[in-house]
């Protein structure tokens, strides 16, 4: 995996998200975790300076790994191998003190009891696939052939069903100072055509950068979405609601959605709605606005249209500051839609990390992705995946600090 300052050259060089696959993984489905306890040092400048695994516990005979990312100027990242979840994530303020800035659970059991959708579960830091976001009445028709996938969310599917990538372990290598984690789909899996293999890696740097690098491959034409689900809250995950926090979207447009979160099909500007972030807005200021979208969803759970010079670019998608501690996150990524989702759901029944409970607000997902519903909207950037393509996507999340 490269770094994130190499990530945006070669995608300046005019490196697409779907391109002729020369070197397709192989195809694996064992699970094999790395020892119960090591650590690797970096083979690159762009990489951290080491790399720690530990024991996370077993789902069945499984065992599943928590392994920490850290580099030299104080961030470190814990990502487990089940869903490819961050777990949490530490990052500096203003005055140069740690806390974790991401939503989640202690423990590996109540992950799994607590995170999927069978629980009702809020997906805190996993891997949502084969397709995040929904799609309308678990229905789409590809090649003429119409496909059936698990309703679980107002009777559309939601981030791959009722069994998506969120719940699997992952089959994990570390490469230099980079985590690469590997899921076979098999055809079939959750209704969907196609055997797919999807690799996601992820890097941090020493600006901060920690980078997610999507690919996927299949064996049938398929459709593919995948995104994280981390909800962010930078005056640290304890700290209550996100609303004070400032947003800003690099985006004019958005899709609007019916009483279901399913898009309309059309792309409406944000000019003159509670959609517009196109300048730094304090989330809480008009979440709570008369207005017939943030009803459906309680607040913000919708996507953003990306404003981007090209299809392939590495662009600036959303910036989030905390005004208290004074850390920042940009995200970019190559990705043409991003969903906001303000944690409306949460209702104080979740015990996070720090044993706090989450209520509504308690932090801000911001998942880059194709649009919701895109199999059935042809309109949109599609998410069709063929033999012989590779679906590649990046995202990058860069901390930072305000004086």
């Amino acid at each position: 995996m490269v770094g994130a300052v190499a990530v945006a050259a070669l995608f300046a060089a005019g490196l697409t998200g779907c391109d002729d696959a020369k070197d397709r993984p192989a195809v694996s489905t064992t699970v094999a975790p790395p020892p119960a306890s090591s650590t690797a040092g970096a083979t690159s400048a762009g990489s951290v300076a080491g790399m720690s695994t530990e024991p996370f516990g077993r789902v069945g005979d499984t065992a599943v790994t928590r392994y920490t990312l850290a580099n030299d100027k104080g961030m470190r990242v814990r990502i487990l191998d089940y869903g490819g979840i961050v777990q949490s994530l530490e990052a500096p303020d203003r005055a140069g003190r740690a806390a974790n800035v991401v939503l989640g659970f202690p423990t590996l059991a109540d992950y799994v009891a607590k995170n999927s959708p069978a629980a009702g579960g809020p997906y805190f830091g996993a891997i949502a696939g084969r397709y995040a976001n929904r799609i309308a009445k678990g229905l789409f028709t590809l090649d003429g052939k119409t496909y059936t996938v698990p309703v679980n969310n107002n009777g559309n599917s939601l981030h791959g069903g009722s069994s998506g990538f969120d719940q699997k372990v992952w089959r994990a290598r570390q490469e230099g100072g980079s985590l690469r984690l590997e899921y076979v789909s098999a055809a079939g899996e959750m209704g969907y055509p196609g055997a797919l293999t999807a690799v996601v890696t992820y890097s941090l740097d020493n600006d901060n950068r920690l980078t997610v690098d999507y690919h996927a491959t299949t064996d049938a034409p398929t459709v593919v979405n995948l995104t994280n689900h981390s909800y962010w809250n930078l005056a640290g995950e304890s700290a209550g609601p996100v609303y004070d926090h400032k947003l800003t979207l690099n985006a004019d447009r958005y899709t609007p959605v019916d009483g279901t979160q399913i898009p309309t099909g059309r792309l409406e500007p944000v000019a003159d709605t509670p959609m517009d972030f196109t300048k730094p807005a304090v989330i809480g200021s008009r979440i709570g606005a008369d207005n017939p979208q943030l009803k459906i969803g309680r607040g913000y759970d919708h996507n953003w249209v990306i404003n981007r010079p090209d299809d392939s670019a590495l662009v600036q998608a959303a910036v989030l500051e905390d005004p208290m501690s004074g850390r920042t996150l940009t995200v970019s990524t190559t990705q043409p839609g991003i969903q906001c989702y303000t944690g409306n759901f949460l209702t104080g029944d979740l015990l996070g990390t720090s044993n706090h409970a989450y209520r509504q607000g308690a932090g801000v997902a911001l998942e880059t992705q194709h649009f919701p519903d895109s199999p059935n909207h042809p309109d949109f950037p599609s998410t069709v995946l063929r033999p012989g393509q590779t679906y590649h996507q990046v995202t990058v999340y860069q901390l930072g600090v305000t004086k």
